[in-house]
């Protein structure tokens, strides 16, 4: 790779749009970041504004772009996965704000459709379950909400797709309808195995094909993104779901190597390599990534609320001002002192799939602190990563993770990390670039742009920034886990 040439990789959040300029080695030279507002219509209904979205990417770019002072020779993209996004084709505009990843409105259509017997047949064809979470029974409600939608669907004026999808429209100037096959897979529209939107989810979801993105590989070339937006015409060359990103950002490209991500949920994926593993036990298959048309695969789990349950205590109890301060005041406390949070906000995740669960704190006495609080969120997301790595290695059939790379905000807390290690009883190791998400971005992207001989070229750039050892004494471990063990059972026992 050309010294002067650099990657911009974009990586649209759930909470806010990052752009990040990158070297050829995956180092990081600049990086822009805005936040951008969560809209709550109604209990459990999560929205967010797509002229919020398209803004903040434009300005993020810019800013990049700018601060690096290098030229760009190609765009990644890395995006919230599942969230919908429905336009006019015609005009570009959004005919409704997206909804989010998290929103659980369709959970009385999800139940319905599983009451018909008709989840065999999805597990089958998607590897994922009848699940609010995914796209699909967002897109039906859409069309079935919005005045005209389904006529206008129907008659080819409208698009869908995920964030990816709706960034590629607007930054080719709306020449480009497409998707790559991991945000494809995350929709419950798409086969798969035969690499194929399946006529027969279409049916069933009430969703008429010619809105749909085309699907292509994850290193390949979308188009180029209009010239006034960074002053040239730059080619997009890689797409990927933010947890696939991750995955290829971590450089575990190998069958058996697990990576996990600490955003605003908490996402593990385990390389499955060309083996597309059954789902069992409350996970997921996906695919991981798509090179020259061939999919690798990879079982995963999604934990919905991980640093979330510290943007709780900074912004709705209000009981601390950064999120940064969650750190020391857990590690200012000896333990728990019996104080367990599931922070069931929009349900539970795997291996529960609960959307019913809501939140709970028990243990609470009049001794109880916000420091208490802290670290009861913090635990609660070691916790659920260690049930989900139990569920997939039971769902693999596949020996557990000898090592789990990690990645995400919370992967900079160094008192999470140890936690996490202990209650694992797990070697954790994070990279000296927390950046996993747009490091993945840029190298699918330098790839789609022939920049990078293949993966081994991407997998000699990863480098170890620090690693976390099991050291709690195992009595200690196993009454902190039956503790939360008893919480799980509680808020299972007290569902919305």
């Amino acid at each position: 790779m050309n010294s002067v040439d650099s990657i911009l990789a974009i990586d649209q959040g759930t909470t806010s749009t990052r752009s990040l300029v990158l070297d050829g080695e995956g180092r990081l030279l600049a990086c822009s970041q805005k936040e951008f507002p969560q809209y709550y219509p109604q209990a459990g209904w999560v929205e967010h504004d797509l002229e919020d979205i398209w803004r903040d990417t434009v300005t993020t770019m810019r800013e990049a772009v700018e601060k690096s002072g290098r030229r760009v020779a190609a765009i990644g993209i890395a995006n919230q996965r599942e969230t919908v996004a429905l336009w006019n084709r015609d005009t570009g505009e959004p005919v409704h704000p997206a909804i989010v990843w998290q929103d659980r409105r369709t959970a009385p259509l999800c139940e319905r459709l599983r009451a018909d017997g008709l989840e065999d047949l999805v597990r089958a064809r998607t590897g994922l379950l009848l699940d609010p979470y995914f796209s699909a029974t967002k897109l039906a409600w859409l069309l079935d909400t919005i005045p005209d939608a389904r006529r206008n669907a129907e008659r080819g004026a409208l698009a869908f797709g995920t964030i990816d999808s709706f960034l590629v429209w607007r930054l080719t100037g709306g020449r480009v309808h497409a998707t790559d096959a991991t945000n494809a897979s995350r929709t419950l529209l798409f086969d798969i195995t035969r690499q194929a939107w399946a006529p027969e989810l279409l049916e069933i979801f009430k969703i008429p094909e010619c809105i749909l993105p085309e699907v292509h590989d994850s290193a390949f070339p979308y188009g180029t993104a209009t010239p006034d937006l960074l002053g040239t015409a730059v080619p997009i060359t890689g797409l990927a779901g933010d947890q696939q990103a991750a995955l290829v950002g971590q450089a575990c490209l190998a069958p058996g190597m697990a990576k996990a991500t600490y955003g605003t949920g908490c996402f593990i994926l385990v390389n499955t390599g060309a083996e597309c593993v059954p789902p069992r036990a409350g996970t997921l298959s996906t695919v991981a990534y798509r090179l020259d048309g061939t999919p690798t695969y990879a079982t995963e789990g999604a934990i919905f609320v991980a640093g979330a349950a510290v943007k709780w205590l900074r912004d709705g109890l209000k009981v601390i001002a950064r999120a940064s301060e969650a750190e020391a005041l857990a590690a200012g406390l000896d333990d728990n002192c019996g104080v367990y949070m599931v922070p069931a906000f929009v349900g539970l995740g795997a291996p529960y799939w609960d959307p019913h669960a809501r939140g709970l704190i028990c243990g609470l006495t009049s001794d109880t602190s916000v420091a208490h609080l802290a670290r009861a969120a913090l635990e609660s997301v070691a916790y659920q990563t260690l049930d989900l790595l139990a569920a997939l290695a039971a769902g693999s059939g596949r020996a557990p993770a000898t090592t789990l790379r990690i990645d995400g905000g919370m992967a900079g807390n160094d008192w999470f990390c140890q936690f996490l290690a202990d209650i694992l009883e797990l070697p954790v190791e994070r990279p000296s670039l927390l950046e996993a998400t747009a490091r993945g971005a840029a190298f699918l992207a330098g790839l789609g742009a022939g920049l990078y001989p293949g993966l081994s070229a991407v997998m000699a750039t990863w480098t170890k920034g620090a690693g976390f050892a099991p050291r709690m004494e195992l009595s200690r471990r196993a009454r902190a886990v039956e503790g939360w063990r008893d919480a799980i059972a509680r808020t299972l026992a007290h569902r919305a």
